[in-house]
């Protein structure tokens, strides 16, 4: 087992404290549910900005890009492109749209267009999406503190789930977004000291890691060939796009900030400052990838160690040596790149540098798991808890089921993430799971805000086509191989794109025809 030096774990348990300390501050400030979900509307917009950008840099992010950019190229950092465009939609129309309705659920709005039956599907859809978004960043973390100290991933996910609950319910949205705040930038700082590390350690510095990039087309964004089959340019983009649509548009983590800026204006450029520090900050990550490729290409025996774990988590326990470096020397850059910056970090990180970027990692982790636990209990509170059991609830009622929620998902996201023990390609996994219960709700969504005359039967009639194709998208795969001619053609990160648009524009179908049908003018 590993053992951090003491420096090192110094550094990690004041970076644990100042958090907790945070929650502990904001707690003397919490009066009401209001409070607890919105922070009465007082957070200036850089902070939301910051915050948001934090929530998007999650451990996915610092550790699934680089693992992914090691293994491949940098297709992914496609997804970033789209969030320009996504960002100004969403500045236009939902922002706005929020600010008015002054709902803080992002879901209410649905009920009130097509009935009750729509608010619950994207409710439930919502929060499968955050057990398993959490349920990823917690392997993630567990993930690479595991190769850093030796304890088990579970005991790992216990002890830092257990500090993320204590400041989330002691100090509510305004705890969340302020850590965010300070996590934003150690987890950058975090990134910016790997780079500078790998760099300086590089036989040849900088331009020798660019060489070999170029050799083996590192720095590739994918195929622009028009192909919706595989992971081409055009595939990520639209996967990008209508990710962050749904993330901007009808994410409860992001909807909430924008109840929590003081203005409208304010939320608007939080958004915009979000995506202008996001977009570099990925590209960051998908250069330590490239860089870590370029290192241990010259430095092969170093990955010794990593291959061999790898192998003998793949083969049943108490495997004999020699498979385990038989099926080492098989292994590809991609299924084993996302335990290759830990690696980097055990072994070549000098003391206390090493325990800020595990804080950096940690703090990836932390500010959206703490985002996702804030939100689930406002959407548990505000959409299932008021809606169905208790409308007239009172502030203590209210508050009480916001720290039950807060409690509740925060253990359920770490059973998600015990459960993905054993997956490979963290990112991978997040992308197809996210895709799989957005689309559903986003094409419910777009159809609620710019289809205004479609009616309830509409909606449902496109809900239920929509998710018969996301079910056909994602499991006809799996058909027998005399049943190929039905599996799906598409990409499966095609599956929210044509899943939305199905459903968006079924809706959009149907009512025109029934308009027309009975006579009336389409609205």
């Amino acid at each position: 087992m590993n053992s951090l030096p003491f420096l090192d774990l110094s550094i990690i348990l004041v970076y644990l404290l100042g958090m907790l300390l945070v929650g502990g501050y904001f707690s003397r400030k919490r009066g009401d549910s209001e409070q607890f979900t919105s922070a009465n509307g007082t957070i200036p917009g850089w902070a939301i900005g910051v915050s948001i950008y934090a929530t998007f840099l999650s451990s996915n992010t610092f550790l699934g890009v680089p693992g992914k950019s090691f293994g491949g190229d940098w297709n992914g950092f496609v997804f970033s492109l789209s969030m320009p465009l996504a960002a100004w939609v969403a500045a236009k129309y939902f922002v706005p749209f929020y600010r008015t309705t002054g709902e803080v659920s992002a879901y209410t709005h649905l009920e009130h267009r097509f009935g009750p039956w729509a608010r619950t599907y994207a409710v439930i859809c919502f929060l499968l999406t955050q057990l398993a978004r959490m349920g990823s960043i917690f392997f993630g973390i567990a993930l690479s503190l595991q190769a850093l100290t030796g304890f088990s991933m579970n005991s790992i996910m216990i002890a830092v789930g257990l500090c993320i609950i204590l400041y989330t319910v002691m100090g509510g949205i305004e705890a969340v977004i302020w850590t965010e705040v300070a996590q934003a930038v150690i987890k950058t700082f975090g990134a910016l000291l790997i780079i500078w590390v790998v760099i300086k350690d590089m036989p040849g510095g900088f331009s020798r890691i660019m060489d070999l990039g170029n050799q083996h087309h590192k720095f590739s964004l994918g195929s622009f060939a028009p192909d919706l089959k595989h992971s081409t340019f055009w595939v990520i983009l639209l996967y990008g796009f209508f990710i962050n649509l749904n993330n901007f548009g009808m994410d409860q983590n992001y909807v909430q900030r924008y109840h929590a800026a003081r203005s409208s204006k304010a939320a608007t450029r939080s958004l915009w400052l979000c995506v202008g520090l996001y977009v570099p900050a990925s590209l960051l990550f998908f250069f330590i990838g490239s860089c870590l490729f370029s290192y241990y290409s010259v430095n092969p025996d170093a990955l010794t160690v990593v291959k061999e774990q790898v192998a003998r988590e793949r083969l049943p326990l108490g495997a004999a040596t020699a498979q385990i470096s038989q099926l080492a020397a098989t292994l590809k850059p991609a299924d084993y790149g996302d335990k290759v910056m830990p690696n980097f970090i055990v072994t070549r990180i000098p003391t206390g540098l090493s325990g800020l970027i595990i804080a950096a990692i940690m703090s990836a982790a932390m500010s959206t798991i703490s985002s996702g636990m804030n939100a689930s209990a406002t959407v548990f509170s505000e959409d299932i808890y008021r809606r169905y059991f208790n409308r007239n609830a009172t502030e203590k009622q209210k508050l009480r089921i916001l720290y039950i929620g807060t409690v509740g998902f925060g253990l359920a996201g770490m059973a998600a993430g015990v459960a993905m023990i054993g997956s490979q390609g963290i990112l991978d996994m997040w992308w197809e799971l996210s895709g799989i219960f957005a689309a559903g709700m986003l094409g419910i969504f777009l159809l609620g805000i710019f289809s205004k005359g479609t009616f309830n039967q509409a909606a449902i009639i496109a809900a239920v086509l929509g998710i018969v194709i996301i079910f056909w998208m994602t499991f006809s795969s799996q058909l027998p191989e005399e049943l190929g001619v039905l599996r799906s053609p598409f990409h499966k990160n095609m599956i929210i794109v044509i899943g939305t648009l199905s459903i968006f524009l079924t809706g959009v179908l149907v009512t025109k025809w029934k308009r027309r049908s009975s006579g009336l003018e389409t609205i």
